[in-house]
């Protein structure tokens, strides 16, 4: 009998479970059978070549053979990450055994195992990372019924990229005082002006949601009325965009959540997710797990207190076969589900294991270390509660239908290997944004290029047929000046019936009634861009004060008053006085937009504003400054 053989029915007959020896009585064949498979798959496991990052064999299924258990990374992957956990989804944390991990170059390594907060699972966390290169052998049990079953299974750790995209970061453009707003009481505020040129009351209720970037001011998530006018802007460091600023659901409390962080040329994010509460307050990061950095296209939080979030990972590949270099890299798309509580990682998912490289319409022949062949670009996860996760791939023109548990593709809808046949004017190209709605059709952003495909960008709202195979188009929403979004944007389903589009790289903000008449229609001035646009209900009470400045001509002051984030304020009342102990109040206006100009009768010496709701309450006060 080999060490390794012994080694594993050592394992069976005694594992730790929840810190109990439980004794596991098989009979001798069981566990020889187990061990020989052990062995079987070792043996038929051979050294990565050179350069390779897919494995074997494409779109292999996460659940570990006679388990529940879905693993992450990717059995006989390539792609591995060298901070990776060992992801184990599927089974009670009590039925995990004993888990060893081992790595060709780096050993043994010592680690545990952290329970998700679901009680679903668990993360094998090793505070060594391992060598980019070495194959890691993960071995283990879990609890089936009566029974233990053993498992084992390998996957090759990555090389990763080793492009400084900090040094390839695009120069920011000059500044146009004209493409901005500016407020005398807030004036380190300066958001991208808005040009309303469409508004009808038959739209839905609530405020726009964009983050303007790429343009001559600051970058920063943004929300504002429907006649143009801010109600909050939150400009970052120079360096810094932001992307999908959206109203979501945390604990049953609203929040507002966005990316931020950097956007290399490559076309992708590096930083993180930001959770704020109604009063604009931080409540959360969120990180991407397994060493990365997270992506811009998508952040989505679950009502079982996990995100789901997209990563971009460039590494080498040979790309020889599709008439690149040898020497090549690929950026692998990868999607997350964070657990929110732990930060650990419950699944991850990598393109490069489910989808070929060949499937792409990028060219893998310009392909470098700087410029990576970007063949997939996953841009959206919709995770729905039967089982499913729809995605969206710009660079295959196609949407995917996944087995949330196993990761497999169980269907394409467009590009080269279409499962399904897609009638006259179906076929989305370069598309993003996909998602199911509750009546089963698909919502998507349909880019038509680039390179250009379509004549014009469009919202559509597809419906793919199980039992004929078959995609249709049951509405398309295009823009009444023709708009061709290279990139980016977004289709939005609102509650009563209509549709919201973020148009990307077009810097505009559409809402069609379901018939495709065109309510609400918005752009920014100039080389703004947004990548995506909505509309949401939305209470902001600011934990900050109101903001005030003055200016005095003649015998008159002119007060200015905002209040960024503010949503109650129906009237701004002014307070004067010879000192700042006796104020009084000596003027009133009804809220103007974000800043409200105020002209009071006389010239005090110290004055205030007060913001008043509806009922005439008094909601916050300024400070006090000199008149």
């Amino acid at each position: 009998m080999t060490r390794l053989r012994r080694l594993a029915i050592k394992r069976l007959r005694a594992l730790l479970i929840g810190g109990a020896v439980v004794v596991v009585l098989a009979s001798a064949a069981t566990l020889a059978l187990a061990s020989h498979r052990i062995e079987a798959e070792q043996a038929a496991y051979s050294v990565p070549s050179a350069g390779r990052c897919t494995p074997t064999k494409l779109n292999a299924s996460a659940l570990l053979r006679g388990t529940s258990i879905a693993v992450s990374p990717l059995p006989d992957s390539y792609d591995a990450s060298t901070e990776t956990q060992i992801s184990l989804l599927g089974a009670p944390p009590s039925a995990l055994g004993t888990v060893h991990v081992t790595g060709s170059q780096t050993g043994a390594h010592a680690g545990h195992l952290i329970a998700y907060s679901q009680g679903d699972g668990a993360s094998f966390v090793t505070p060594k990372p391992f060598d980019p290169g070495e194959t890691v052998t993960v071995r283990g049990s879990v609890k089936v019924g009566a029974k233990t079953q053993p498992f084992a299974y390998h996957f090759v750790i990555a090389h990763q990229d080793p492009v400084d995209y900090d040094a390839a970061a695009a120069a920011s453009l000059p500044r146009d005082y004209n493409e901005m707003q500016h407020f005398h009481s807030r004036p380190e505020l300066e958001p991208p002006a808005m040009v309303v040129s469409a508004s009808s009351t038959q739209s839905a209720p609530g405020d726009l949601f964009a983050a303007p970037y790429n343009g001559p001011g600051a970058a920063g998530p943004m929300i504002f009325e429907e006649d143009g006018n801010l109600v909050w802007f939150h400009p970052l460091a120079a360096g810094k965009a932001s992307t999908d600023l959206q109203v979501q659901q945390l604990g049953g409390q609203a929040v507002l959540t966005w990316w931020q962080g950097r956007i290399p040329p490559q076309g992708f994010g590096q930083g993180e997710e930001i959770i704020d509460n109604s009063s604009y307050q931080e409540i959360g990061h969120v990180h991407a797990g397994n060493g990365y950095l997270a992506d811009l296209h998508e952040f989505h939080i679950t009502p079982t207190g996990t995100a789901l979030l997209t990563v971009f990972d460039p590494i080498d590949c040979n790309l020889s076969s599709l008439g690149g270099p040898s020497g090549g890299a690929v950026t692998d798309s990868i999607f997350q589900e964070i657990d929110l509580k732990t930060g650990l990682v419950r699944r991850e998912w990598n393109s490069l294991d489910h989808v070929a490289l060949g499937d792409s319409y990028s060219a893998a022949t310009s392909a470098s270390a700087i410029w990576p062949f970007d063949y997939f670009h996953l841009n959206s996860i919709d995770q729905l509660a039967d089982g499913r996760t729809l995605i969206s791939a710009r660079n295959t023109s196609a949407l995917y239908e996944l087995s949330t548990l196993s990761g497999q593709v169980l269907t394409r809808i467009g590009g080269r290997q279409s499962s399904v046949k897609q009638t006259a004017g179906a076929a989305t190209a370069y598309q993003h944004d996909a998602s199911v709605l509750p009546n089963g059709t698909i919502s998507v952003f349909d880019n038509g290029g680039v390179p250009k495909v379509h004549a014009q960008s469009r919202g559509l709202l597809l419906a793919v047929n199980p039992q004929t195979k078959t995609d249709q188009v049951v509405a398309e929403y295009d823009h009444p000046t023709p708009l061709a979004a290279g990139s980016q944007g977004d289709m939005q389903a609102l509650e009563n019936g209509d549709v919201f589009i973020g148009w990307g790289a077009e810097p505009y903000f559409s809402e069609f009634s379901a018939s495709g008449q065109l309510l609400f229609d918005a752009h920014m001035h100039g080389s703004y861009q947004s990548y995506r646009g909505y509309r949401f209900p939305w209470t902001g009470a600011p934990s900050e004060p109101p903001a005030i400045a003055a200016a005095k001509t003649g015998s008159q002051v002119t007060v200015y008053a905002s209040w960024n984030g503010d949503t109650r304020t129906a009237s701004w009342q002014v307070l004067a006085g010879p000192s700042a102990a006796q104020l009084t109040p000596v003027a009133s206006a009804a809220r103007g937009g974000f800043e409200t100009a105020i002209v009071t009768p006389v010239a005090e010496g110290y004055v205030a504003v007060q913001a008043l709701g509806a009922a005439g309450e008094v909601l916050g006060t300024s400070r006090t400054i000199t008149g």
